[in-house]
């Protein structure tokens, strides 16, 4: 918006305050809408995953950019509006209160002019000279990067980039691990760094719960409680020495003692004080009435779960067990909130980013007048995605829930930098594709720089923060902004002359087949006329 208005105060000497809004709206508002829309769109998509710190999150960002779309589009006009008034009455930008001085004064004075007109460049009433970022976009950088011997170069680094980018695909780790969740200063790090250390070969000791009331006095059911636990406990990852069951214990206190009798209700209920006299912890593992056992829990013991995908296999092998098992069973653990996001995390995010993806696509192909420009944006889209998960894994960054966010915001943000540059590529006027990246990147080069550059500020104090989600958040982001600006600025203007130049040639040759038609048609007209002159 900013850069709109300046371009649109240089092309006119009086300075019609309607018209330039008027101009800046229409050269700015269509790419931030785009932008907007498809922020909007990326985050709302990112509502449909499984995870609920994901749907707020999404949610709620998704509707913070709606209100600054809002804001952009009526209040920032406003704010540009009464600021040129402010220069055009020079007044000073802190106070708004009018500095008279004379007009020799105003030319050679730096201070007076930064602080009443905005540039030390220019005089009071006379259009803002163009910035010197945007003099070198044009002069130099945008001619340097269509070279075509650095077009082959940069072609040559892009290729390093995407290989890059897959490989550390293929290595990403999935899984959170638990001394994230805590302050670098926290207990819990050293608590998790010696059970590494001292029991690394066991696991979660997981709860078997008996989740409805069961008729125990009865030994059909009291064998289909033990086939159960059987299952459960010849999976690979369970240590059956390992198990504690009240039940298993009351049955061979029973044998052992002829005085029990476990096989009627009444005697069976009445003499569970003797287990608990000697063992008082089975007291915890059943909630009993009077005359009922309405649910009771046992424990078996895990071990070698040092992975994810250990977690994962672990996870899906209790359930499948408990699943068949005739009596009603649920297996729990604390940690199983976490494993469960191993078994969802990989597919949620490939489904938001491919639906969000290809809703960009449409997005763009309604907004944008070239379909192949669409692609381009769409391709920049998919590439940044690639470039910051295969990223993360150099990084030391998993795939968990609070990286899948980022990554959501991935897909928003990594729109922003190549749907600008496309879409000054393919409104401008100029003649070759060379020409017209050259525009493009000395309208928009800076700006789109500069909300990088001021994006990577805003964010870079979390490098420093003691909190994993918030280092986190800054290296996604980083990559997210760094990469977003290397297609905004280097890729996609590279491969729009090399590859958008066919559109244009398309229409060159469609308005020479025209014009050739037309004078074709004006000759027999001119020899006619000149018969009837005759």
């Amino acid at each position: 918006m900013i850069a709109s208005w300046e371009q649109s105060s240089r092309k006119k000497e009086k300075s019609n305050v309607k018209s330039l809004l008027t101009e800046t709206y229409a050269e700015a508002a269509l790419s931030v809408t785009i932008t907007t829309l498809t922020d909007v769109l990326a985050f709302f998509i990112g509502t449909w995953t499984a995870f609920p710190s994901v749907r707020s999150f999404c949610l709620y960002t998704g509707t913070a950019f709606v209100f600054c779309y809002v804001y952009t589009m009526t209040f920032f006009g406003a704010i540009l509006v009464l600021n040129h008034k402010r220069e055009q009455g020079n007044r000073h930008w802190l106070t708004c209160m009018r500095v008279d001085v004379g007009k020799d004064q105003a030319e050679n004075s730096c201070l007076y002019n930064a602080c009443c007109i905005g540039s030390c460049s220019r005089q009071p009433s006379q259009p803002e000279g163009e910035h010197p970022m945007s003099v070198f976009f044009k002069k130099y950088y945008g001619p340097f990067v269509t070279n075509k011997w650095i077009k082959l170069l940069i072609v040559l680094l892009y290729g390093a980039y995407l290989g890059g980018s897959v490989y550390g695909c293929t290595q990403i780790r999935e899984g959170i691990d638990l001394r994230n969740l805590a302050n670098d200063d926290s207990y819990i790090i050293p608590y998790y760094d010696d059970n590494d250390k001292y029991f690394s070969a066991y696991g979660p000791r997981v709860m078997v719960v008996i989740t409805e009331g069961v008729d125990y006095w009865n030994e059909s059911v009291r064998l289909g409680i033990e086939s159960c636990a059987q299952n459960l406990e010849n999976i690979s990852y369970v240590d059956k020495n390992h198990s504690e069951s009240w039940l298993q214990a009351y049955t061979e206190l029973a044998k052992k003692t002829e005085l029990i009798n476990i096989n009627s209700k009444t005697d069976f209920l009445n003499n569970l004080t003797i287990l608990f006299r000697i063992l008082p912890s089975f007291e915890w593992d059943i909630d009993k009435t009077q005359d009922e056992i309405e649910a009771s829990r046992f424990f078996i013991q895990t071990v070698n779960v040092t992975s994810a995908v250990d977690e994962k296999n672990l996870l899906n092998q209790l359930r499948e067990a408990a699943k068949q098992c005739s009596i009603p069973l649920k297996v729990y653990h604390p940690a199983f909130i976490y494993y469960d996001q191993y078994l969802v995390i990989v597919q949620n995010t490939v489904q938001n980013v491919v639906v969000a993806a290809g809703a960009m696509l449409v997005v763009s192909l309604l907004l944008i007048p070239n379909p192949l420009c669409c692609l381009w944006v769409t391709f920049a889209i998919a590439s940044v995605i690639v470039g910051v998960a295969g990223f993360m894994t150099f990084w030391d960054v998993n795939l968990d829930s609070i990286s899948m966010i980022n990554l959501v915001i991935c897909i928003g943000f990594s729109v922003d930098f190549s749907a600008h540059i496309s879409y000054a590529f393919v409104t401008s006027g100029e003649s070759s594709a060379n020409k017209r990246a050259i525009e493009a990147l000395s309208l928009l080069g800076y700006p789109v720089l500069q909300g990088a550059v001021s994006t990577i500020l805003g964010v870079v104090v979390l490098a420093a923060a003691n909190t994993y989600i918030f280092r986190t958040f800054f290296k996604i982001m980083f990559l997210v902004i760094l990469f977003g600006a290397l297609h905004g600025l280097v890729f996609i203007p590279v491969f729009l002359t090399l590859f958008g130049n066919f559109d244009m040639k398309k229409m060159k040759d469609k308005n020479n087949k025209h014009n050739r038609e037309g004078k074709a048609s004006e000759k027999p007209g001119k020899k006619n006329n000149r018969k009837i002159k005759t």
